[in-house]
């Protein structure tokens, strides 16, 4: 089992794999299946943030809320599609929003 797979573009993931980390660049359509693999493979997956965007809700939600591995999304490298803001969700969640 690998400790870590990052799931992204082709660009991202030559720096992760030049730091030792496994990596996979899913085909357009084949995301999904390409975090269950990693889910399957390793104990922390990271998926670029232009992927997780392609992903169904569901099952990024549902990938992130298991109890191993950990999924973290992370930034893309050009910033093209941003982050969800998790301060503003937790503020809403707590009835905090304004």
């Amino acid at each position: 089992m690998s400790l870590a797979v990052f799931v992204g573009d082709e660009v991202t993931a030559t720096g992760y794999r030049l730091a030792g980390v496994t990596t996979r660049v899913p085909e357009i359509g084949a995301e999904a299946s390409a975090l269950a693999q990693a889910c399957s493979e390793a104990s922390l997956v990271l998926v670029s943030a232009s992927v997780a965007a392609r992903i169904p809700a569901d099952d990024l939600r549902a990938a992130q809320l298991a109890v191993a591995p950990l999924v973290v999304v992370t930034p893309d490298l050009q910033g093209e599609t941003p982050l969800p803001d998790i301060a503003a969700r937790l503020r809403a969640q707590l009835g905090l929003a304004t």
